[in-house]
């Protein structure tokens, strides 16, 4: 049975050796973090550091091994249950995508915190030849830490890459274990928000239009300019179509047709497929089509247009 009591969950990823373990040793040692809480510790792979349950400030830390197949709502639930949990550890296996985890965890399991791991020496390898998993792990993470950073690397080079992922964890770089630095690089819009209307090159709409959805309100009653796809179909009102571009976040299997609601005068003018240029003022509404209140595009005027150069938006 499934308990409706919120579970907190402190989820720690990263590939093997990346220093996931040797944090979690340190947390439960401290008194402050493990202070008796009866906490479900789920280790998803066999790492290089063991841990030294010994050297924990209180023994109420149950450690179970997992496999990709225990990744089951039951299951978890089960040990949850067995230990009678308060909260929960995940020290996840960074060959596994993040979404096999949140699909299989309890309702009642709410992520509290989430950081990503990274040896620095080989990360631009591992997101090299297995880009997605890396992208995935910095998707959602709220901190980000490469360790064994030296001074030969360039951090705005780690920088970009999780901010492609990610505009909204912080990102830390580990010199040596009593020299952590905070990443403090600026990340300006390419465009100006300021300017009466605001015009997106065609380079610019992906990191547009997610930081559109991600920061809705910065965006009431802004007059824009922007090129990309009709999507229509038999079912939208004669005032309404669907506007946006195909979007590339990670590699090609990922890429996903970024709409947003859009409304005009002569929406039935346009069909699928077309290239529009949009003159519009952003109007934050609820709509059907995102089941919630999201940004609307009121258009003043659409036209056809060439493509966009590239046709799929990249970051």
């Amino acid at each position: 049975m499934i308990s409706n009591i919120e579970i907190p969950v402190y989820l720690f990823t990263g590939f093997l050796g990346s220093g996931k373990t040797t944090f979690i040793q340190d947390l439960l040692e401290g008194d402050d973090f493990n202070a008796g809480e009866r906490t479900l510790l789920l280790l998803c792979e066999e790492g290089e550091v063991e841990l030294k349950p010994d050297a924990f400030a209180s023994p109420n830390v149950f450690i179970e091994r997992i496999k990709q197949e225990d990744l089951e709502t039951k299951h978890l639930a089960g040990l949850a249950n067995k230990h009678k949990a308060e909260r929960v550890i995940v020290e996840y296996n960074g060959m596994w995508m993040l979404q096999d985890l949140f699909s299989a965890a309890p309702e009642n399991w709410v992520v509290y915190q989430e950081m990503m791991f990274a040896d620095a020496s080989t990360f631009m390898m591992y997101n090299t030849n297995m880009r997605q998993l890396t992208f995935n792990k910095m998707q959602t993470a709220e901190l980000v830490v490469f360790n064994r950073f030296t001074e030969d690397y360039d951090q705005m080079e780690y920088h970009k890459l999780v901010r492609v992922a990610n505009r909204r964890s912080q990102i830390c770089y580990e010199y040596e274990i009593d020299n952590v630095v905070f990443d403090e690089i600026p990340d300006p819009l390419p465009y100006d928000m300021e300017a009466p209307i605001i015009t997106i090159k065609d380079e610019w709409f992906a990191e547009w239009y997610r930081d559109l959805t991600e920061n809705q309100d910065n965006y009431e009653g802004k007059k824009i300019k922007v090129k990309g796809l009709v999507a229509r179909d038999k079912t939208l009102p004669d005032d309404y179509l669907v506007f946006g571009r195909h979007v590339m976040t990670c590699c090609v299997e990922d890429i996903q047709f970024a709409g947003l609601a859009c409304v005009y005068s002569k929406a039935t003018d346009f069909k699928t497929g077309d290239w529009v240029a949009v003159d519009a003022k952003i109007i934050n509404r609820e709509e059907e089509i995102y089941g919630e209140v999201g940004p609307v595009l009121v258009c003043s005027k659409i036209r056809k247009c060439e493509p966009a150069d590239p046709e799929v938006a990249t970051f």
